[in-house]
């Protein structure tokens, strides 16, 4: 992929879906102006005011991003089960990323998922989740988790490449190694840092290794240790060369991220 041509943004006329709108129309700039289409389910039978509305509020959005105010936004409404339209909609129309908002829940509650979190595992292409906080200082670190298993598919890496590329964006490579783990560059591990050299160019940094008995505390505590923007995480439920796994942490970090979330599939 050797651009971002075309992104899903689900609304709802919800402060969160609209964070995930300025998200996506602060990607444009003079020379990039993906084609967006916006989602919206629900269960009414007339739908024109629906439309109405939803199209007076991307107006109102769109009018803050100079970059964006000529380029018309699509709109899909349908009856169906949100996860449902937008997963039809992906495979359908060949979408390139999902942009998506998230109001998050607490941390110490794992019991509950969001419809977010159930699309980040169930998609078939790059979901970026924007939470309602987090979004203003721009992305200029992002954090990419790996575990210590070879990269599954590392073309899916181009996605991410792009959106450092856009930013400008220093991209740190981290593993988390349970209290009993091994440091340093397994074979595997190295591996993995030729791979990434190779398709993040020069926005790659350096590869970090934490230690930490909760994966997901250990990536939060990086993050805000080290002023990480972006978080970007390769979930291994749909992994074709290793077991997949359930999907559990792709759906805890995006429950509980305070800042933008790249979920690459």
């Amino acid at each position: 992929m050797n651009a971002i041509n075309k992104i899903l943004v689900p609304i709802d006329l919800s402060s969160t879906s609209d964070h995930a709108l300025r998200f996506t129309f602060g990607l444009f700039t003079n020379d990039y102006r993906p084609e967006i289409v916006a989602i919206h389910s629900c269960n009414v039978a007339d739908t024109t005011t629906i439309q109405e509305k939803l199209e007076t509020k991307i107006a109102e959005i769109k009018a803050d991003f100079p970059c964006a105010k000529n380029n018309s936004v699509s709109i899909k409404m349908s009856s169906d089960v949100l996860i449902d339209t937008i997963l039809k909609e992906q495979k359908g129309q060949q979408v390139d990323l999902i942009i998506m908002g998230t109001k998050g829940c607490d941390p110490k509650d794992d019991s509950v998922f969001s419809y977010t979190s159930e699309l980040v595992v169930e998609a078939d292409c790059p979901v970026l989740v924007v939470p309602e906080t987090g979004i203003e200082k721009g992305v200029r670190k992002i954090a990419l988790v790996l575990g210590k298993e070879e990269i599954d598919d590392p073309s899916v890496l181009l996605t991410l490449l792009l959106l450092a590329r856009h930013f400008k964006a220093k991209v740190y490579v981290l593993t988390i190694v349970r209290g009993n783990g091994t440091y340093g560059y397994s074979e595997v591990d190295e591996k993995n840092e030729n791979t990434v050299s190779y398709y993040l160019e020069n926005f790659y940094s350096r590869h970090v290794f934490r230690e930490s008995n909760d994966i997901e505390q250990g990536i939060f505590d990086f993050v805000e240790e080290n002023g990480i923007d972006m978080v970007t995480i390769l979930p291994a439920n749909h992994a074709k060369k290793l077991t997949p796994s359930e999907g559990r942490l792709t759906k805890l970090l995006t429950l509980h991220t305070q800042i933008p979330l790249l979920a690459l599939d």
